[in-house]
């Protein structure tokens, strides 16, 4: 039974022949799993969770940056640095208190995904990268269930419903991963803000469907939207057999670590306590932060270059070829995939990543610290 507070709250819902109290109902007792809080996670959960879908699972490692705050909604700079899962979802219980959220603030991967999809009824797949999303078809063909899929790139977007019913899978659509080069870098390319908003949109739409079995499902369609005319188009695809049959059992698990890697990219290490020497050698290596402005003027390494790495793409032509170049940013993921950009994409190969960024930076400062004040006693 629906409660006093939810009869109210989802007045417009039990108005609707197509839901009623039958429908909000099956959206209450509904457990859905969105993978990703970022510029589609988050208006699909935004959506979800007003309308009533009992309990979202979150799914997201990452941290909130200031680049996110253009299109993640969910977020302010008040969220900055916090984890995007926990985030995410303190703002939904703002949002509608009546909704369970479930957070997973780790990456989903092969040794997680079968456990951690076999606990929802439908998978949203908001990740930003080519082997999650494989990874997310595999588990949702092994365990059955619908996969509502959505994808950005600069002023595009598709939306499209996988595993329904019998219906296609991804790699019906989308048998072969796109190479490193080819593979879309939202953070070397951008994107429109308000994009992930109509797509995620969509999904939220394809989602409150499957779980209502209402409509026409996205299934064996993929809708396209572009921006900048305002156009969309619908293809339509057919079930592969043989690729349909591909899941977490029978498809290559290489495949989860290796796709969309880039080839041949190395990255080179240097610790806090080695910088510190060469820092004190008469050729000091050139310093690049790759973090936004607040985090910026909020401390960094003496005489660092910053270039956030949203825009490094646009802005890496003034960084020196023929000395070392150690980059840096909170923690060290950052300044990996700035070292693997600017090896793969502009051919450097004189960068070293910080370890453990400005994180380990700060606590050898503090250690050092201290056996200097131990030292002078």
């Amino acid at each position: 039974m629906l409660t006093s507070d939810e009869r109210h709250r989802y007045q417009r819902h039990l108005q609707l022949p197509e839901i009623g109290e039958a429908g909000q109902l099956q959206l209450k007792a509904a457990r859905v799993l969105v993978v990703g809080a970022g510029g589609l996670g988050c208006p699909v959960l935004q959506y979800l969770a007003a309308a009533g879908v009992g309990t979202l699972g979150i799914a997201d490692a990452d941290q909130v940056e200031m680049s996110n705050l253009q299109r993640q909604i969910l977020f302010g700079p008040a969220e900055l640095g916090q984890n995007k899962a926990e985030a995410a979802a303190r703002a939904l219980l703002r949002l509608n208190p009546l909704v369970h959220c479930e957070v997973i603030p780790h990456r989903v991967d092969v040794a997680s995904v079968r456990e951690l999809v076999a606990q929802y009824d439908v998978v949203v797949d908001g990740s930003d990268n080519f082997p999650t999303r494989y990874l997310l078809n595999d588990a949702c063909v092994s365990l059955n269930k619908p996969l509502v899929s959505g994808a950005i790139y600069k002023f595009e977007g598709q939306v499209s419903v996988f595993n329904y019913q019998g219906g296609p899978t991804y790699r019906c659509l989308f048998p072969q991963p796109p190479s490193a080069a080819e593979a879309p870098n939202c953070a070397a390319t951008g994107v429109l803000g308000v994009l992930p908003g109509l797509v995620g949109c969509a999904q939220a739409t394809e989602t409150l469907k499957v779980i209502l079995n209402l409509g026409d499902i996205l299934s064996g369609r993929l809708w396209l939207f572009d921006a900048l005319s305002f156009q969309t188009r619908t293809l339509r695809f057919a079930r592969q057999p043989e690729r349909a049959a591909l899941n977490l059992d029978t498809a290559d698990p290489a495949d989860y670590a290796e796709l969309c890697r880039p080839a041949a990219t190395t990255v080179a290490a240097i610790t806090p306590a080695e910088l510190q020497e060469q820092l004190a050698a008469e050729q000091a290596p050139f310093l690049l932060d790759v973090r936004e402005l607040t985090e910026y003027q909020t401390g960094h390494l003496p005489g660092a270059a910053l270039i956030p790495l949203g825009t490094l793409a646009q802005h890496w032509q003034g960084l020196p070829r023929h000395y070392p170049i150690v980059v840096y940013c909170r923690s060290g993921r950052r300044s990996a995939q700035a070292i693997g950009l600017l090896q793969q994409e502009f051919g450097f190969d004189n960068l070293l990543n910080l370890t453990g960024g400005m994180l380990a930076w700060q606590e050898q400062a503090e250690v050092q610290q201290e056996e200097d004040t131990e030292t002078s006693r």
